[in-house]
């Protein structure tokens, strides 16, 4: 399938862009360790990646994905959150890599004359240092982070503050993520969404959450546009 008429591309980062999984679960395991609980190990963290660090910490306090109808003691969980985030400020890029095609595809789309953005749910601090650790920087136009605005995906309103900024209709805009956060606020907007098949999405089947398309790999994105 080719998508015609895109004018914006927005990305999610974390499992679409960059593989930050070992930091993450570094800053995690580190958190856990000063708190006395036990850690976990990369593929367990890997399914709790995806919607901002808040709710990492708290799966991680409570040792799973599913934390809807759990309760945490607010105390700790705030003593949590500030030592994940220290923790993880601390090793932010050190075994962070960004996946294969990436740097590549990017530069040929901003070459090409998209706009790029990032929309994501990691804290806006820590987005523009690990995209100038991996020389990515100047690939972007605009970035939202999760605590960028009131809500984050997979509510749409972040995808719709970089378009109404930058000046691009939601028909002239794509979603590209590995996640149903990055498909669900796209298809609540009515915005055409590519997935990616690798990535963060808690083990689940991209295609379930029906993005218009679906590559296997980054450099897929070229032969649709």
């Amino acid at each position: 399938m080719k998508l015609h008429n895109k004018d914006l591309i927005l990305f999610d980062l974390d499992g679409t862009l960059i593989d930050s999984a070992p930091d993450l679960a570094y800053a995690v395991n580190r958190m856990l360790e000063t708190f006395g609980l036990d850690s976990y190990d990369l593929e367990t963290i890997h399914h709790w990646v995806g919607n901002g660090a808040q709710m990492l910490v708290k799966r991680a306090l409570l040792g799973k994905c599913d934390i809807e109808d759990e309760s945490i003691d607010s105390g700790l969980f705030e003593k949590a959150l500030s030592a994940f985030m220290t923790y993880y400020r601390e090793h932010l890029c050190e075994e962070t890599y960004a996946y294969e095609g990436v740097p590549e595809t990017l530069a040929r789309l901003k070459a090409e004359g998209y706009t790029l953005a990032i929309v994501t749910n990691k804290p806006y601090g820590f987005v523009a240092p690990i995209l100038e650790k991996l020389s990515l920087s100047d690939l972007f136009d605009y970035t939202v982070g999760g605590d960028s605005l009131p809500l984050k995906k997979p509510d749409p309103s972040p995808l719709l503050h970089v378009c109404s900024t930058l000046g691009y209709g939601v028909g002239e805009t794509l979603m590209v993520g590995d996640s149903k956060n990055d498909i669900l606020a796209a298809n609540a907007c009515g915005m055409d969404s590519v997935g990616v098949t690798y990535g963060y999405n808690y083990g689940e089947d991209i295609r379930v959450h029906q993005p218009t398309v679906v590559i296997d790999n980054f450099k897929e994105l070229l032969n649709i546009l």
